[in-house]
């Protein structure tokens, strides 16, 4: 028998990809950013709630295409797909492509994929999050607990805006180098 354990579904594949963020965390990312000008992995009805100004569907494959300004991501979460989005995510920061970004994942700290995030400011949500399905419906509390990683400037914005939501953790640096640099 191949039973899927829910604890582990960030390790393997669901096969339901469509989860979409709840709204007081897509604004207080907006807040923070400024604007939402691309969702890389998204579809209509999951704009519905993101509102950005352009969007990549499943068709238009987001991980082929180049990113820029400031990008909301909610990626379809699992053990092939993470380290993808994520790279990506990191790779278009390096290239200077975004100029911030918004990213919300399961805390999964373990995992390889998700240790260069933690090189920046992070919202750890508590209680767990709950996600919308396809038709909209609030569904119960996800199997593991998710944070929301900022890339970008603005992390006082980042800060306040997401404080009330959880834990924000900003990461240490050496003295001579800024918060959210480059060098990931």
């Amino acid at each position: 028998m191949n039973k899927k354990n829910n604890s582990q579904l960030i390790n393997q594949d669901s096969g339901n990809f469509e989860r979409y963020t709840q709204e007081f965390v897509i604004e207080a990312a907006r807040k923070t950013m400024g604007s939402i000008d691309l969702d890389p992995s998204s579809c209509i009805e999951a704009n519905k709630i993101v509102n950005a100004r352009h969007i990549f569907t499943e068709k238009d494959d987001g991980l082929e295409q180049p990113w820029y300004a400031n990008v909301w991501m909610n990626h379809p979460f699992s053990r092939q797909g993470n380290p993808l989005w994520i790279n990506k995510l990191i790779e278009e920061w390096k290239k200077d492509n975004v100029k911030q970004a918004t990213c919300i994942c399961f805390a999964s700290t373990s995992e390889k994929w998700f240790l260069p995030l933690m090189r920046f400011p992070q919202c750890y949500l508590n209680p767990r999050t709950a996600y919308h399905d396809e038709t909209g419906k609030l569904l119960g509390k996800g199997p593991k607990g998710s944070v929301v990683t900022y890339m970008g400037d603005n992390i006082e914005g980042f800060y306040e805006n997401f404080k009330a939501y959880g834990n924000v953790m900003i990461p240490l640096r050496d003295v001579d180098q800024k918060y959210g640099d480059k060098d990931v």
